[in-house]
């Protein structure tokens, strides 16, 4: 990929620091720095829903309960059916992180 401020080659960077997260993207010498757009937008979406309380809805199957996220938090989190997550209790809430 081609720096659009000097023309030069950037290289591509694993570990590049945005916000608090490190995601893929290009680095020139000049300085300027393309991030990976959907992993940008990702932790743009996950930045959101941290400052947002959520509604999640409760559920039964058999004599299971069950939460149910909102498909915001499933998009940004990554969360599929099967797969386990950690439950944190917070203060009067709590939060959810996958496994």
């Amino acid at each position: 990929m081609k720096c659009h401020s000097c023309e030069k080659k950037m290289q591509f960077k694993k570990d590049l620091q945005f916000n608090e997260f490190h995601i893929d993207g290009w680095k020139c010498s000049c300085g300027e720095i393309y991030y990976d757009p959907e992993q940008a937008e990702r932790i743009l979406l996950i930045n959101k829903l941290r400052k947002e309380q959520l509604r999640a809805k409760l559920g039964k199957i058999k004599s299971n309960l069950i939460i149910r996220v909102p498909r915001e938090l499933e998009s940004a989190l990554r969360l599929k059916k099967g797969v386990d997550v950690i439950i944190k209790v917070q203060g009067k809430g709590f939060s959810v992180f996958p496994a």
